[in-house]
């Protein structure tokens, strides 16, 4: 059994979720890319506090999420939270990145970290392959103890 399979911080997430609510985050920063309205990025990086800092089931876009996976009919897949929880601490520091980016007015920067978010999230979304996760697990063989 590999070390991404075992419960690294005895917290389980439905991936399933986790990959609808990034189809719709990522969705919200094409928007985004198409029409600069700085509320976008707002709702985005509110959404992203909500699941960080308070429950998970109160965020949005986390909600809607929950609907999709039932109207569906999608299966639970359960993974590490804590591993999807970084994932989502980067998620929320592309989403603030963007929103300080769009007060200096420079296109070419937020078109350059939207598309590197979009790459991860279309990564994740697709192939199941979350860049944070591996990040994630690389920095708990090297600090067993982060993020408990």
């Amino acid at each position: 059994m590999s070390n991404e399979a075992c419960p690294l911080n005895f917290t389980r997430v439905d991936e399933n979720i986790s990959r609808v609510n990034a189809l719709f985050v990522s969705s919200f920063v094409i928007l985004y890319l198409y029409m600069p309205f700085v509320y976008i990025l707002i709702f985005l990086v509110f959404d992203f506090s909500i699941k960080l800092f308070f429950q998970t089931l109160t965020s949005p876009l986390s909600f809607i999420s929950q609907g999709f996976k039932k109207l569906f009919y999608i299966k639970d897949a359960f993974v590490d939270g804590g591993a999807k929880r970084l994932a989502g601490f980067f998620g929320l520091f592309f989403m603030s990145l963007l929103l300080v980016i769009h007060f200096f007015h420079s296109w070419t920067a937020s078109f350059v970290v939207a598309l590197l978010y979009l790459s991860c999230s279309f990564l994740d979304i697709l192939f199941s392959f979350c860049i944070g996760c591996k990040i994630y697990f690389i920095i708990k063989k090297i600090y067993p103890n982060f993020m408990q």
